[in-house]
């Protein structure tokens, strides 16, 4: 559902301003895409990246050209891009087969991108990401010293191949760090200044995008970078997350260091577009962005207007992600104030308030999976954590109520724990750790209301053993 056009008549200062299909997990479908190129498009967006990691075509099967319905599908995309003025960029991950030093195989690729140049792309990417980090095949260990100068290669080869019209953009087989490190430095040194590269920031998934670090990755490349950034995606390790909370974390002055940022999405289609949403915000205003303010709007289109007030009910306890460590900062205060009241003054009136809070939660959790909504594809997404989120707005009405009658510390135990036992089996991340934390401490502590609300959700900087979209080597 789009009802609210946000395109600006003032420039925005990023150059490239989009998002690329590259996680793992099952591709959008074609319906999908052309519905997100027209969002996109609406909110002054300008790129959209082909590159589905499961896709086949572009993966593991990179050598075989597109035909009939599947190169047709390819050209109404790019049509629909042009419509509204946007770059498709069309990418190809060779690296898992590829033999650098073959002949055969460059001109396979060159093939590959010629067959989509036919159809109006003028924009590519050579995606080296998730593949091993050293030379595998003897030929190649015979040929080259080491990977960086076999990817220097390669890169030089395709892109002298392209005439000025043409853009390439290259994603190393390193593309987090602190952007001065040997391979990233020696690739970017050691080709044409003016191919783009791909770089996710000091993480695979970067709780901030900073302009200093930003500059250190400009200085030791040569060029610019192309932020590839790893939100709102939740493949891999945090399929039990939804990532749906607002944009935040980034500079506003990233763009002196930077020729814009792709956004990976998530496989829940309709769920991305609330993230997305407020990232069109903040590359078309990055100085006066509000991510709150965004979010709400955000919200609200995608959502509709008849649900709007549920659904941020319930987004506000899903907000947790590399991004945020808040949990569910509405829930978190209100059990603060309960926790508080209980022990040291007003232990009905903090009862109260809980089950006010709580039953709103559970009309809203109603309403929204059972009651006629507005965009049901994205409900029949987000259904997992809704019903959790049901689960959980019972518990804490249990728990107001037990309260309030003076036998949470004696029925406090075993009426508890199945709502604690739904809660951890339905493997979805909601209320973060703070609900669960609650629960499981009022059930061994024999009902007693916690000493302190639950501690915020741990640190998500993301290291290359942490759940991410990319940590595959």
């Amino acid at each position: 559902m789009t009802t609210h056009s946000r395109v600006s008549a003032t420039p925005s200062p990023f150059a490239v301003r989009g998002v690329i299909e590259g996680f793992y997990g099952a591709p959008w479908s074609h319906e999908q895409r052309l519905d997100l190129i027209d969002f996109l498009g609406e909110r002054g967006m300008n790129t959209f990246v082909y590159s589905p990691k499961d896709d086949p075509l572009v993966r593991h099967d990179w050598r075989t050209a597109y035909e009939g319905a599947e190169l047709a599908r390819m050209a109404e995309l790019i049509a629909r891009c042009t419509t509204h003025d946007m770059t498709f960029m069309y990418c190809l991950s060779p690296g898992l087969t590829m033999k650098y030093s073959s002949d055969d195989d460059i001109a396979m690729l060159l093939a590959k991108f010629d067959s989509v140049r036919e159809l109006g792309v003028t924009s590519f990417g050579l995606l080296l990401d998730d593949i091993p980090a050293r030379l595998q095949h003897p030929a190649d260990r015979a040929t080259f010293p080491d990977l960086v100068t076999a990817h220097q290669s390669v890169i030089g080869r395709v892109f002298a191949q392209f005439d000025a019209s043409t853009q390439l953009t290259v994603c190393p087989t390193q593309y987090w760090g602190c952007g001065d490190e040997e391979y990233i430095s020696r690739l970017g040194l050691g080709i044409d200044p003016r191919i783009d590269l791909f770089w996710t920031g000091r993480a695979i998934c970067s709780a901030t995008l900073d302009l200093a670090d930003a500059a250190v990755f400009a200085r030791a490349t040569g060029r610019p970078a192309t932020y590839w950034d790893n939100y709102p995606v939740n493949d891999v390790a945090m399929g039990h997350e939804l990532h749906i909370g607002p944009y935040r974390g980034r500079d506003p002055q990233l763009h002196r260091f930077s020729t814009g940022i792709i956004a990976n999405g998530m496989e829940l289609f309709e769920s991305s577009k609330i993230p997305f949403a407020t990232i069109a915000d903040y590359l078309r205003d990055p100085a006066g962005y509000d991510p709150e303010a965004s979010w709400k709007q955000a919200i609200l289109d995608v959502v509709g207007p008849e649900n709007a007030e549920d659904f941020s009910m319930f987004a506000d306890t899903v907000r947790s992600s590399c991004l945020s460590a808040d949990d569910a900062p509405a829930l978190g205060e209100a059990l603060e104030r309960f926790t508080f009241e209980s022990e040291y003054g007003d232990p009905a009136a903090a009862a109260s308030e809980l089950l006010t809070i709580a039953d709103s939660m559970v009309r809203s959790a109603d309403r929204l999976l059972d009651g006629p909504v507005t965009n049901q594809k994205l409900i029949d997404e987000v259904r997992p954590w809704l019903e959790s989120f049901r689960v959980g707005a019972h518990a804490l009405v249990e728990v107001a109520q037990l309260a309030a009658s003076g036998r949470l510390a004696t029925d406090g135990p075993s009426r508890l724990r199945p709502f604690l036992d739904a809660l951890r089996a339905a493997r979805r991340r909601v209320f973060g750790d703070l609900l669960d934390m609650t629960l499981a401490e009022l059930v061994s502590a024999g009902g007693s209301p916690p000493e302190s609300p639950a501690p915020p959700a741990r640190p998500r900087t993301a290291s290359p053993d942490t759940a991410s979209p990319t940590a595959k080597e």
